[in-house]
């Protein structure tokens, strides 16, 4: 047998370094948190947090450093970022659940992993039913955490640890960044990531300030941002947006929810290199803008017929917020629309399940993908006619290679499948069969919607079978990193070589 077959050299040592420096930078943003608990005079809830942060450093320190001197290979290629890329989510979300658990805001290991892992890959599906309860420190910490996941884990260390630029930068960005290609917008990798989290940072700031003009209070204005551009959904508030009910922040959060679900690389462009050709020739964007405005239309037509608002004005609001907020997989919602008929619920799904565009921080299989498909089925009706006509997929005036689109096609089929076995599984624990796969097509597209008698409520996740919120927890994870990045280390091949 060992003849036969043998295993990849896969560098572990370096994956366990490189661990090790990704723990110690989330254990500086433990400090923040710990800072805001402080200032609110939550002092059980801070020490929690130093707590967690000196547990998360020491523990990244020894990873980082205890074997420095006795391994010298500091190689990463692509099976090493995949692990690595793979990895640092789970163990981010172990170490992002301590604070839940010292500071008993869940009862056990798996609501707090579940809650950990819902933050950091932005999806926003929550077991906690009272979050007015919970101290400040810890819905700071929920919303960080998303901001945190929204751009990249990854992208972030890149950002601030140019060293991984050359040891593998490019395989991690692949891995990490969502997309159909994964184009730079700078000539290096760790430019692009400094690039990137610039804009993330600089649109936070800018909604910040402008929340404040609002009903929120800084710290609500605040974890709303950071949940906002995200495009995570954790609110502050039990009843959401609803708790406020301003036109103007209901505005303001659109307006940075859609343009989150935007390709980051066109808003470089644009508000960095000042160009607006992108905003022109984009087909993608054109798509994503021409979904929303079907979606607001129908639903507004919708909610007027059944007469579902008290006025018109509310009617144009709920049918604008939630469909930006389905299609960007943010998860506010201004309105219970479970309520509101099936024909609304059903076009929400739709648009849950494509999402925005790639390169940008929502979820979904993204309306890039989409594009795609159905430029390729167009091309392939027309052969059904013109069997020996020579027609490829094209975007932006470019041909799209054929081997791009049969992975899009391979993506979108798996997508389909993975949501349908998540169901499955769920109906297993007696959960509904629609109620299931609603779940299932919200965990893996990140978006955090409940549905039914068991989710749908107050109560949320939390009345999920413990086997359900790992399986969801899964999904999430497999969402975030869109499918490939890993699945493909459950395959043999990963491992072992012919």
């Amino acid at each position: 047998m060992s003849r036969l077959f043998s295993t990849y050299h896969i560098n572990y040592m370096m994956v366990i370094r490189v661990q090790g420096w990704l723990l110690m930078v989330e254990s500086l943003f433990l400090l923040l948190p710990a800072a805001v608990s402080t200032y609110y005079g939550e002092q059980n809830v801070a020490f929690a947090f130093l707590a967690t942060f000196l547990i998360t450093a020491a523990c990244g320190c020894l990873m980082a450093f205890a074997f420095h001197n006795r391994f010298r290979d500091t190689s990463m290629h692509k099976r090493e970022g995949i692990l690595l890329t793979s990895v640092v989510w789970v163990v981010f979300s172990i170490f992002g659940m301590l604070p839940l658990l010292f500071t008993s805001t869940v009862s056990s290991i798996t609501d707090a992993f579940f809650e950990s892992m819902s933050g950091f890959t932005t999806t926003g599906a929550s077991v906690i039913s009272d979050v007015e309860a919970l101290p400040r420190g810890i819905l700071f910490w929920r919303s960080l955490s998303q901001w945190i996941g929204g751009m990249g884990i990854i992208l972030f260390t890149l950002a601030v640890l140019p060293m991984l630029n050359y040891k593998g930068g490019v395989t991690l960005f692949s891995s990490e960044v969502t997309g159909i290609t994964h184009e730079r917008i700078r000539p290096r990798v760790n430019q692009t990531a400094k690039s990137l989290w610039m804009i993330y940072f600089v649109m936070s700031v800018i909604m910040f300030v402008l929340l404040l003009f609002g009903p929120m209070n800084w710290f609500d204005a605040l974890c709303h941002t950071l949940s906002t551009v995200s495009t995570g959904g954790f609110s502050t508030m039990n009843d959401g947006l609803h708790y406020w009910h301003n036109y103007y922040t209901d505005a303001v959060i659109i307006f940075f929810m859609l343009l989150c679900g935007v390709n980051f690389s066109i808003i470089y462009a644009v508000f960095v290199e000042h160009k607006i050709k992108p905003l022109k020739s984009n087909v993608t964007l054109k798509w994503y803008l021409g979904v929303i405005l079907f979606g607001i239309v129908a639903i507004f037509c919708r909610v007027e017929y059944m007469d579902f608002c008290d006025n018109i004005s509310d009617s144009i609001l709920y049918s604008v917020f939630d469909t930006i907020s389905a299609i960007t997989s943010t998860g506010f919602s201004t309105i219970d629309y479970e309520e509101h008929g099936q024909f609304v619920f059903f076009l929400l799904l739709i648009l849950m399940f494509f999402g925005g565009m790639a390169g940008s921080t929502s979820g979904g299989a993204k309306i890039d993908r989409f594009v795609v498909m159905v430029k390729n089925l167009k091309n392939e009706m027309y052969k059904t006619i013109n069997p020996n006509a020579v027609r490829s997929v094209r975007l932006e005036s470019k041909s799209v290679p054929r081997s791009v689109v049969d992975k899009v096609l391979a993506f979108l089929a798996i997508y389909v499948l993975i949501i349908v076995a998540g169901a499955l599984f769920l109906t297993l624990l007696g959960i509904p069969a629609f109620d299931a796969l609603f779940n299932s097509l919200s965990a893996i597209s990140n978006i955090g919607f409940g549905y039914g008698e068991l989710t749908g409520g107050i109560d949320k996740f939390a009345n999920l079978p413990d086997v359900a919120k790992w399986m969801l927890a899964f999904e999430m994870l497999i969402g975030r990193l869109e499918l490939f990045t890993i699945l493909v280390i459950f395959t043999r091949n990963f491992w072992i070589k012919d």
